[in-house]
């Protein structure tokens, strides 16, 4: 049996594209599941439906490889759960050497795809941890021209520490003197014990 899978992001993002390619394979629109998931929760209600479904021999046909997760490492397992659990077949329309069918010299196509997969996941690999190593490079060299990074210090008004004397004296409290100096209590209080002001305990 044949099956499409088509996924798309958001509720607005338009499916014709994967669909149309998905439907020139001969595949009844009744065969091809849906779903329409935000990236964040990727909760996938019909791809569920479909692994359920999936016998020994049944054909899954997607337009990209990354309809199957979000990253190589949820492909890969998702890969794995259809052509070696299920043992059924994967075709990539974008991608013909990830076509677990075909045979080239006798070899199967589920090994070919196999192998093009990982060497698909350890080129995302070295690409993230390239693009990390780039940043911090990146952000070391800035350190090093004076560019900041993060919030800027706020910097403390004039009469904060008149004001943090009268939060000493007990003559305020802590949310009455952070109101005067209109910042937060979190932040006068941090200002305070930066400013070694303190109250006496009650004996």
């Amino acid at each position: 049996m044949k099956y499409g899978y088509i996924r798309v992001s958001t509720k607005e993002q338009n499916i014709d594209r994967q669909l149309t390619a998905i439907l020139k394979e001969g595949i009844g629109i009744e065969k091809i599941y849906i779903d329409k998931a935000s990236g964040k929760d990727f909760n996938r209600k019909k791809y569920k439906q479909l692994i359920k479904k999936l016998k020994a021999g049944d054909e899954v046909y997607i337009k990209s490889i990354d309809r199957l997760g979000r990253n190589y490492d949820e492909i890969i397992k998702e890969w794995n759960i259809i052509t070696k659990e299920k043992n059924a077949e994967i075709i990539v329309l974008d991608f013909p050497l990830l076509d677990t069918r075909t045979k080239v010299n006798d070899i199967t196509g589920k090994f070919i795809a196999d192998i093009v997969l990982q060497i698909l996941s350890y080129v995302a690999q070295v690409e993230r941890e390239n693009t990390y190593q780039r940043q911090m490079e990146g952000i070391r060299e800035a350190k090093k021209r004076g560019v900041k990074f993060g919030r800027s210090k706020k910097d403390i008004p004039e009469d904060f520490d008149r004001i943090a004397k009268e939060w000493r004296d007990k003559e305020i409290g802590l949310r009455a003197g952070a109101k005067l100096l209109n910042i937060s209590h979190t932040t006068f209080s941090k200002w305070l014990r930066e400013g070694g002001y303190t109250r006496e305990k009650r004996t």
